[in-house]
């Protein structure tokens, strides 16, 4: 099949960069078991083609971080979040335009048209996080492109909230994570944690991602929620989907996402139903019998947050894990250094997992008044992205920014978010869960090591992987 010419093609689908009418949400492809993926309007692809239109142009070639010029610096192509020099490429950004005029959603073809700012700095981050009032979260959402109408009852979260309304909300949800609620949790996570490395730890090897990172964080929410071992799997597929977008392997067009959303709402709404007539000593029970001020979650607002607590509960901490991993092996030192203490570093290896994985790369906001950061003039209306990776690798904020050290201190990182009122509500929960599970792979798998290169999430979103082996020396499971 003839290579498609992307430059050739002015009046783009929004998925595949090829003339198409329409809306998104009614495209259905095919897939037939050659690997031809074949467009409602009858034209095949081969994944590569696919890919290749998604992914853009990568104008920097063959040139390295330093030979190139800041403006040449296209982020709005997904090439770019390709490139092995990302981190690089994000130091000139820093250094040289804190906050860059950029144009087309990554691994979007035919977005040319949406433009937003690139936030790049700790400082203009965290500024940006905090200022509420000048920068909303409801004015098209917290990603780069406004939300689709036919995705907005199933992905307009808590997320893509101002107050009012999301100062209520979260008052509400919050009942779910108090303390007392998550420390409930924490034979749970041990629990599974130990399973975890008792089903692999005779083997001598095992795939990280599916084999050690996404079990924990995707058993604890069906824990929190009371969904059953049986649809655990169903859950994960779905999170794939709802994050995946962009990397054909899970998402091949926008009515892939619309179904996996509805899915897991209509999820959500059972399992509200459920705790109505049969409360139990869970979450989902709290979050539907929470009241503020005599107002309770309507069923909307408790299926979209289940939506966000399957899906990024369980993707987030996953990354997070999976990263954390593939650092201690690319560092041996920080791993005996871990060792040499395991209790006592803990606490602070977390947060530089945290930091280093950034597993959420972006969250978007909106202007709501003309303004200036990072030396640029923000109109009303600009999209202003906040580069959480980026920020986490700022040397105004942190000494020797890339280099993973396992007892860094103080490490103000924005893994979770920058503060202000759309801060992680599940943090304490994720470090919980990222303890729990390096204290017991360091305590029975202490020599467990990448042998290959890690398979990466295509997406400018989550910064994931998708698979990376390992080996270590085979132990026997306890009796």
């Amino acid at each position: 099949m003839d290579a498609i010419d992307s430059e050739e093609i002015t009046e783009r689908d929004p998925l595949t960069g090829r003339a198409a009418g329409g809306r998104v949400g009614d495209l259905h492809w095919r897939l037939d078991p050659s690997g031809v993926i074949t467009h409602p309007d009858g034209t095949p692809y081969t994944v590569p083609e696919l890919r290749r239109l998604g992914d853009g142009v990568d104008r920097l070639g063959q040139r390295s971080a330093a030979e190139v010029d800041t403006e040449d610096i296209d982020l709005g192509q997904g090439a770019t979040w390709l490139r092995p020099d990302r981190d690089a490429l994000f130091d000139r950004l820093r250094a040289e335009a804190p906050v860059s005029r950029q144009r087309g959603i990554p691994f979007l073809a035919g977005t040319a048209e949406v433009d937003w700012w690139a936030v790049t700095t700790h400082a203009d981050v965290t500024h940006v996080s905090r200022q509420p009032e000048l920068f909303a979260s409801g004015r098209g959402g917290s990603n780069i492109g406004d939300i689709p109408d036919e995705l907005a009852e199933f992905l307009g979260s808590i997320i893509n909230l101002d107050a009012p309304r999301h100062t209520k909300l979260r008052r509400l949800i919050s009942s779910g994570f108090t303390p007392r609620q998550v420390a409930s949790l924490d034979d749970a996570v041990r629990t599974r944690a130990a399973a975890i490395v008792d089903a692999i730890a005779e083997r001598g090897e095992c795939e990280v991602v599916t084999d050690i990172a996404a079990p924990l964080p995707l058993g604890v929410i069906c824990d929190m929620m009371g969904i059953p071992a049986e649809d655990e799997q169903r859950m994960f597929d779905l999170s794939n989907v709802i994050l995946g977008f962009g990397d054909p392997e899970y998402v091949t067009g926008v009515s892939d996402l619309v179904n996996a959303g509805m899915e897991l709402f209509q999820y959500g709404l059972a399992v509200a139903e459920a705790r109505r007539a049969e409360p139990r000593d869970d979450i989902a029970t709290a979050l539907v019998h929470a009241e503020v001020d005599g107002e309770q979650l309507t069923p909307a607002e408790i299926g979209s947050f289940f939506v966000l607590l399957v899906a990024a509960g369980n993707e987030t901490t996953r990354t997070a894990i999976s990263h954390g991993v593939l650092a201690l092996s690319q560092h041996p030192e920080q791993r005996q250094r871990w060792l040499a203490d395991l209790e006592g570093i803990a606490p602070s290896a977390v947060e530089e997992i945290v930091r280093w994985a950034s597993p959420v790369i972006h969250f978007r906001r909106t202007a709501t008044a003309d303004t200036e950061l990072g030396g640029q003039r923000i109109a009303e209306g600009d999209r202003v992205v906040m580069l959480y990776l980026a920020a986490n690798r700022d040397p105004a904020a942190f000494e020797a920014p890339h280099t993973f050290d396992v007892t860094r201190q103080p490490n103000s990182h924005v893994g979770f978010g920058a503060g202000g009122p759309h801060f992680c509500l599940g943090a304490n929960l994720a470090r919980r869960e990222i303890r729990v599970m390096f204290t017991e792979l360091l305590g029975r798998l202490p020599d467990l090591t990448v042998t290959d290169e890690p398979e990466r999430l295509r997406s400018a979103f989550i910064n994931g992987i998708k698979r990376m082996p390992a080996t270590f020396t085979p132990s026997a499971a306890p009796s």
